[in-house]
């Protein structure tokens, strides 16, 4: 079996580590994560919505529509709601004074971004395998060894340095953090983004 490390792409941007520590900090001190009734091991705190339209963020729609295959008979079903990504444009007042709304800044310049979200993976915890419309950009911010991202049959680990990782998530994957502490990534859905 060949392994592909190419659904792992680490782009020629990095921003301060520190600084986005800080800026977790900060806004964690505005909101806490947020779950969805009925689902598990899924937090976040979203920094954009639809301009005007707090409830863009709330609910199903933090999460959005994926792809998962749930039992031994492999048969794929769809799961949550359809989202127009690409509305979701207006960064949220109230985290403009930290450095996300920098970082947001940047890479909106370079990548036509969806959702931008603050996610939270809790310690001894997976996401379902599974599948999404389009590749994510991942910034970890907070993370531990046993911290890992599964595409098809590829492990990787992506350390929290201030790089920047765009991830094939068209693909079936998963998330999980093995270690004794938080995961956190600043996760965007990129939407102009092609894998070769």
């Amino acid at each position: 079996m060949i392994l592909n490390f190419n659904d792992f792409q680490k782009q020629d941007i990095k921003f301060d580590i520190t600084e986005l520590k800080k800026a977790y900090n900060e806004v964690l001190s505005i909101k806490g994560f947020t779950g969805i009734d009925g689902v598990s091991n899924f937090s976040a705190i979203s920094l954009t919505q639809i301009p005007g339209d707090p409830d863009s963020i709330k609910g199903h729609k933090a999460r959005g529509v994926f792809w998962t295959k749930p039992d031994s008979s492999g048969k794929e079903v769809v799961r949550d709601e359809m989202i127009d990504e690409a509305a979701y444009s207006e960064f949220i007042e109230e985290y403009k004074k930290t450095y996300f709304k920098e970082v947001f800044d940047i890479l909106s310049s370079r990548y036509k971004l969806g959702r931008v979200r603050v996610l939270l993976k809790e310690p001894r915890s997976t996401l379902s395998w599974h599948r999404d419309p389009e590749p994510r950009l991942h910034i970890p911010i907070i993370t531990n060894p046993g911290s890992i991202m599964v595409i098809d049959n590829v492990a990787k680990h992506m350390p929290a340095d201030g790089s920047v990782w765009i991830t094939n998530n068209t693909k079936y994957h998963n998330a999980f953090n093995g270690g004794e502490q938080n995961r956190i990534h600043l996760v965007a859905c990129v939407l102009d983004y092609k894998f070769n």
